[in-house]
């Protein structure tokens, strides 16, 4: 494994971590502690020491699944959580500090750990990005021990410059891979002149990168990759990376002919994403170990070469630039 810096954290992390949104097993399908260990136990076994998760995961049993981890490794695992997104509504207003603040304390609780590493508002409405008591907040948050540090996930490039005006932020999440190219203009610039870590969500679109899926694939009723293709449910931007899926499989028929020896893609997906300076580390799921398996090969292969690259730039300014790039 590889470690780069997480920005102003000072912490040494994988490239390849762990996201928990499917940990405890297939989208729609009840959590499974028994799955959501051996997945985690495996991600330490290949090197792996940050793990990023949310109260909103499985209703917080990702939460307790990452903090049963900790407690029975020796390792320093690095553990990132996320609040906000249990407000009903998600609205601007509903966020408070003290709500906040209840979040982070239901967190630790449920991970019986004392600290936080990382703490990170969850997609939180753009307003709020401009609302410096709820910044302010976990300043006292971390005084009283609760916290190391605060990051922001976010769905939007404007949100993601907005949040790094405040000093404390030192991490942002954000979606970026081959269909999602934006955050690599201005934002990575700024993020490593103001040395924030940036930590890569949906890096393979939802699954799309990995080339498994065709015209005829079928996803469960409760998936969101069913159900919030067009946002019913929450941003769309988070199913597919907000790409039709016909055009996506059309772009991923096309990324074949790049890396034409590869039949999953996920490591070449994954390893393109490492070639930017900017980026932290990378976060992909796994619903079982054998997805990790193939997401931990992406530090083994080799770099995209500079053809390689410009195929890639070139079939997403033919397929994928104009229906996405200036949303997100």
């Amino acid at each position: 494994m590889n470690y780069r810096k997480l920005g102003k954290t000072g912490f040494d992390i994988s490239e390849i971590s762990l996201g928990t949104w499917q940990v405890g097993g297939k989208w729609g399908d009840p959590f499974s502690h028994e799955n959501a260990d051996q997945i985690l136990n495996a991600a330490v076994d290949a090197g792996i020491n940050f793990i990023d998760t949310a109260d909103v995961y499985g209703d917080g049993e990702s939460e307790k699944a990452v903090g049963r981890l900790v407690r029975s490794r020796s390792e320093r695992i690095y553990v990132a959580t996320k609040c906000g997104r249990r407000l009903q509504p998600h609205t601007n207003e509903a966020y408070q500090p003290r709500a906040l603040r209840a979040f982070v304390e239901d967190s630790l609780r449920n991970m019986r750990l004392e600290t936080l590493d990382l703490i990170q508002l969850h997609c939180p409405p753009t307003d709020v990005f401009y609302r410096p008591e709820i910044f302010e907040e976990f300043d006292r948050l971390k005084e009283e021990g609760k916290i190391q540090h605060l990051g922001v996930s976010v769905e939007k490039v404007e949100e993601a410059l907005k949040a790094i005006d405040f000093p404390n932020v030192t991490t942002v999440q954000i979606i970026f891979n081959m269909f999602r190219q934006r955050p690599a203009e201005l934002f990575f610039t700024e993020a490593l002149r103001r040395d924030v870590g940036v930590i890569v969500r949906v890096p393979l679109a939802s699954g799309l990168l990995t080339g498994k899926f065709r015209a005829d694939s079928t996803f469960s009723a409760d998936d969101h990759r069913n159900f919030n293709r067009q946002g019913a449910a929450f941003d769309k931007g988070e199913t597919f990376s907000g790409v039709d899926y016909e055009t996506g499989l059309a772009a991923v028929d096309e990324l074949r002919t790049v890396f034409p020896d590869d039949t999953n893609l996920a490591p070449d997906a994954l390893r393109w994403i490492l070639t930017f300076e900017a980026v932290s580390c990378i976060i992909p799921g796994a619903s079982k170990p054998d997805h990790l398996t193939a997401n931990v090969q992406a530090i083994d292969r080799p770099a995209p070469s500079a053809e390689q690259r410009a195929a890639v730039k070139q079939i997403y300014d033919e397929r994928i630039k104009n229906p996405v790039h200036y949303l997100w």
